[in-house]
């Protein structure tokens, strides 16, 4: 990273140079934009890995084991990997709810590994959030606060790590990102055997741009977007009204028709102009969609907040 000097939106000279010029492409704009991955926070162990006389868990930085690991298909049932967290996860519940956090690996289109979650804190629940989480936290991280919520709203959760998370191999990028989400969906579908109707899709931040795009191929029971992105150089420039042929993550427009209604959470009202230009028409929409609006006034605090 170059050395800071006078600013432009935030940005020296040198910073914009690096980040538009090394190299020029969109898809690693993009990504220097919008994929912060931390140090894994999780292993992931297979059957034989664990038990009385297994190892204990690597540390954080080694987190990514070299030995293959079990993945999703016929055969495969859930529970069959242990999950260990390190201290930076900052679990805050028992062994108990650790215990009924289910872990396993999934394949994507583009054969990387995924590190897939699910989080079964209400048996009995008709609804699974299939939840897409924000760009600088992995599954560890989140793990405590997907019991937290799905306790408190009477619902399951689904989740996966992107490429180049956690334990997820590959390397973090737009693409890879629709494949994640696609491979997560089929996860869900034909291993826990949830139907489309009971799949509530919830995306935060880097997280919507995934759901986005799954949202307007499958038909679900509804869509949340948490602090969504506009597009990739609007992270960037808040104050783009163009949208440009170089721009990453341009699913300006969210598709118009289908039975899912929209949830959208914006901090202030200044803000909330955010999801109309999501929820905006274009000439290849395929289903309607009723948005449902909330605003949370943040007094200062950050957008993910």
């Amino acid at each position: 990273m170059p050395e800071p000097g006078p600013r432009m939106n935030g940005f020296s000279l040198g910073e914009l140079c690096w980040l538009f010029c090394c190299p020029p492409c969109p898809s690693r704009i993009a990504a220097k934009l919008a994929f912060l991955p931390p140090e894994p926070t999780y292993t992931v162990l297979a059957p034989e890995q664990r038990g009385p006389g297994a190892p204990a868990p690597a540390p954080a930085a080694a987190a990514q084991p070299a030995a293959p690991q079990p993945e999703e298909g016929p055969g495969a049932g859930p529970g069959a990997c242990s999950l260990h967290l390190s201290e930076r996860a900052d679990w805050q519940y028992s062994q108990r709810e650790l215990d009924a956090v289910e872990v396993f690996f999934s394949r994507t289109a583009r054969d990387n590994r995924l590190g897939c979650m699910f989080v079964r804190c209400a048996p009995s629940s008709r609804y699974t959030l299939l939840f897409s989480h924000g760009n600088a936290v992995d599954l560890g991280q989140m793990c405590s606060f997907y019991i937290g919520l799905g306790s408190r709203i009477n619902c399951n959760i689904f989740s996966y790590d992107y490429s180049g998370y956690g334990v997820s191999s590959g390397r973090p990028s737009e693409k890879n990102l629709y494949a994640d989400i696609d491979a997560a969906w089929q996860a869900l579908r034909t291993r826990y055997g949830v139907s489309p109707e009971n799949i509530i899709l919830y995306g935060q931040s880097i997280g919507t741009v995934p759901t986005v795009d799954l949202a307007s191929r499958y038909e679900c029971a509804a869509v949340i977007l948490h602090s969504p992105l506009m597009s990739g150089l609007r992270v960037a420039f808040p104050d783009t009204r163009k949208t440009y042929c170089f721009d990453a993550f341009p699913r300006t427009s969210f598709p118009a028709e289908g039975p899912a209604p929209a949830m959208g959470g914006a901090r202030t009202r200044a803000h909330a102009g955010v999801l109309p230009h999501r929820l905006s028409q274009s000439g290849q929409n395929r289903c309607q969609l009723s948005p449902c609006w909330f605003l949370v006034p943040t007094d200062g605090r950050r957008r993910n907040d």
